[in-house]
């Protein structure tokens, strides 16, 4: 009588998945400890591990995507309602970024990229990020000045939601607010 008699026969496999970094993936046979039914370890390659630390709030996250950095901090942490001034509370937040930056980055181009959600004029969404990231950039380049850093600040407006606005075509306004929101990209060295 079978192990598992859904399986019909006695035949059943498992699947045992390792993670190998930089290995091809490759099949090997093995055997169950009782001889019961064969077994393959499956061997799949690790392109990039890609780890993401949130805050309970959601307002701040971090991503690391191999030596690649992403903190993403959302408006409503750094800005009033439709300004692009950077409040007294959110500079003491960029100041620990740019703490941040200053002992993990390899040098060479800071991106900053600036988003709404999809309330208002899409232009307008357009301008008002563009303003946000360069306001952004400003406090930071002071914060790191001397560094061997450049900085990058784009707007996307709203063609670039994180999640989407609507969820069963109503507004979700939880979502727009993690929308609305300012990505800071380095490379860690």
């Amino acid at each position: 009588m079978s192990r598992f008699p859904e399986l019909g026969r006695g035949l059943a496999a498992v699947l045992t998945l390792a993670l190998a970094v930089g290995q091809p993936a490759q099949a090997t046979p093995a055997q169950d400890p009782e001889g019961v039914f064969p077994v393959d370890t499956i061997t799949f390659p690790v392109d990039t591990i890609r780890l993401t630390v949130e805050s309970l709030d959601a307002s701040e996250s971090e991503t690391r995507e191999d030596k690649t950095v992403t903190v993403t901090l959302t408006s409503d942490v750094l800005f009033a309602l439709d300004k692009a001034d950077v409040t007294a509370k959110a500079k003491a937040r960029l100041a620990d970024v740019a703490e941040k930056i200053e002992k993990e980055s390899a040098g060479g181009v800071i991106k900053i990229a600036g988003h709404t959600d999809d309330q208002g004029e899409k232009a307008y969404n357009l301008r008002l990020s563009k303003r946000r990231a360069e306001s952004v950039r400003a406090v930071l380049a002071e914060l790191l000045a001397g560094k061997s850093v450049t900085f990058e600040a784009t707007g996307y407006g709203e063609d670039k939601p994180r999640v989407p606005n609507l969820i069963d075509n109503r507004p979700s306004e939880k979502n727009r607010a993690l929308n609305r929101r300012v990505e800071i990209v380095y490379n860690a060295g």
